[in-house]
């Protein structure tokens, strides 16, 4: 499990500042695409460090993990400094903001 997180952790370094990845895009790069779930739990372990996790969210955009990460209101505000747009729902709009780790 160990070596998963590193890879984990690996794919959210590189994630450009101003867009977002999804669970499901880190696990699927990663080649596990059920794993989406074990992303989670990785970006959990990585509570504390430098890691930009305030740029995972789930597969709508919404902002799931926030409670591990200071909050909603914390993980949006993140995000809008960097200047991700969000819709009416309070989801990012991945549209505009999607990284893909294949890119």
């Amino acid at each position: 499990m160990s070596d998963f997180f590193d890879s984990v952790w690996d794919v959210v370094a590189r994630i450009p500042r101003g867009r977002v990845t999804t669970y499901g895009h880190i696990a699927a790069h990663l080649g596990s695409r059920s794993a989406a779930r074990t992303v989670g739990w990785a970006l959990g372990a990585a509570k504390g460090t430098p890691l930009p996790c305030h740029r995972v969210v789930n597969q709508r955009g919404a902002l799931t993990g926030a409670n591990k990460f200071g909050g909603p209101h914390v993980m949006a505000d993140r995000l809008r400094n960097e200047g991700v747009a969000f819709d009416d729902e309070g989801n990012v709009r991945l549209d505009l903001h999607l990284w893909d780790p294949e890119e």
